[in-house]
């Protein structure tokens, strides 16, 4: 059963936005962080298994999913990386296992080298790193007047579009995962919003905190599906070769959103990882 239709969603004030979030279970904290253009429902099907033995934090971003959408904030990882720390704050979590994807790991990332002492076990699932990131696939909707000429509707298509081509195969359940990870975006303050992410989409933040990775003390699980054509598979082994305690498991015939693809396998790591 999909956690969208039986996890309460609350809210916490953070730098005065409201930040949607699901907390469930009992036991060690884990955060989970999404990236785009998904939101905490990328979970949904890791929750259950998780929360049975941990307690599970799945926060939607600043300006993503249920969260509020301001439109003059900085929502680039850095301020990310700020505003979870500070609702781990507000929520009494003096540290948690991050598990993380996409650009969610690329905030992993910066929560660990900006706080260590926050982060326990870390897990970055098909991350953004290094030079990865932006996607080629997101490039023509920067061109200048881009948004402006694209109707909500157009933009929604798009996405709609883009979402199956991070999947491998044809079982998996991409009506669901379109309704559940377009909808957020398909009106007009939601549009505004995506672009705004966009627009501080930034190498940068990564590339930044590469030397700092190689002293990472922290235990580092990397999961990837082996034939993601978003965040390359060859990113894997680099993350393996910068950050020392780490070690690399394959999603086997798995693409970019592997939550949704695999859900099993991914839990089974996870339980054995954390």
């Amino acid at each position: 059963m999909s956690t969208n239709t039986v996890v309460e969603t609350q809210y916490a004030k953070i730098e005065g936005h409201n930040i949607a979030y699901q907390d469930v279970g009992e036991g060690v904290p884990v955060l989970l962080l999404h990236g785009i253009p998904t939101n905490k429902f990328l979970w949904r099907n890791v929750i259950p298994t998780l929360s049975q033995t941990h307690r599970v934090i799945a926060p939607d971003l600043l300006n993503y999913g249920e969260s509020d959408m301001p439109t003059d904030v900085d929502v680039s990882i850095n301020a990310q990386c700020r505003i979870i720390l500070k609702l781990m704050d507000a929520l009494g979590i003096a540290s948690a296992h991050v598990v993380a994807h996409d650009i969610g790991g690329g905030i992993a990332q910066l929560m660990a080298v900006n706080a260590p002492e926050k982060v326990n076990k870390l897990v970055l699932i098909d991350s953004v790193c290094f030079d990865s990131w932006p996607i080629p696939e997101f490039e023509p909707m920067l061109e200048p007047g881009f948004e402006e000429s694209t109707s909500v509707e157009k933009f929604s298509g798009i996405l709609e579009d883009f979402i199956p081509n991070g999947v491998y195969g044809d079982k998996v359940p991409v009506d669901e995962m379109i309704e559940l990870y377009i909808t957020p975006w398909s009106n007009e303050k939601g549009k505004s919003a995506f672009f705004r992410n966009m627009r501080r989409l930034n190498k940068e933040y990564t590339e930044a905190i590469v030397g700092a990775l190689h002293n990472l003390p922290h235990e580092t699980l990397i999961l990837w599906g082996d034939k993601d054509e978003f965040q390359k598979p060859k990113y894997a082994p680099m993350l393996a070769d910068t950050i020392p305690d780490s070690s690399i498991k394959w999603i086997e015939g798995a693409a970019h959103w592997v939550t949704d693809e695999q859900p099993e396998s991914v839990s089974e790591s996870l339980v054995a990882f954390l």
